[in-house]
């Protein structure tokens, strides 16, 4: 007798690789958002502004942060977790996701860091880094659901 199948969206259940790498992007999202906030990994902590260019706080000693940019990270975080949860959500997350850190490249491209159009804020590391995440998640998101079919025939 074989077992009875688990439903993709079981939390048990092995996760497609789509669902996983919505899963890590989404931890990973998590981290660096906390981290923004923690001393010895966020450089001039003590500086660190709620938007905007002025900030000059640096996650790693590299990367601009703000507190606006922290919870960005965060939120995309909670949400990644939860799209994670089926096939389909997650490819959404991951390729919305991408398509909304591409923009972010191109419109850091664009803008002059002093500039207060540079609310995030951005500069040339985090922007590097923008195009890499968006490349990365709409990967990511072409990943196989592994074509787990719900009652209508939709991958989940």
């Amino acid at each position: 007798m074989t077992p009875a199948p688990q439903s993709p969206d079981d939390p048990a259940a092995v996760r497609s690789p789509v669902r996983m790498g919505a899963y890590v992007v989404a931890v990973v999202f998590l981290l660096v958002g906390i981290l923004g906030f923690v001393p010895g990994f966020t450089t001039n902590l003590d500086e660190l502004s709620f938007a905007g260019h002025e900030s000059n706080a640096l996650l790693f000693d590299v990367f601009a942060v703000s507190v606006l940019h922290n919870v960005i990270h965060l939120l995309f975080g909670v949400v990644g977790l939860m799209m994670a949860r089926g096939a389909r959500k997650a490819r959404i997350y991951l390729i919305a996701g991408g398509a909304i850190y591409l923009a972010l490249f191109i419109y850091g491209l664009i803008i002059d860091y002093d500039s207060e159009a540079n609310v995030v804020p951005l500069n040339d590391a985090a922007n590097w880094l923008h195009l890499g995440l968006g490349v990365g998640m709409i990967l990511l998101g072409l990943l196989p659901g592994w074509g787990v079919r719900g009652r209508r025939g939709a991958e989940r």
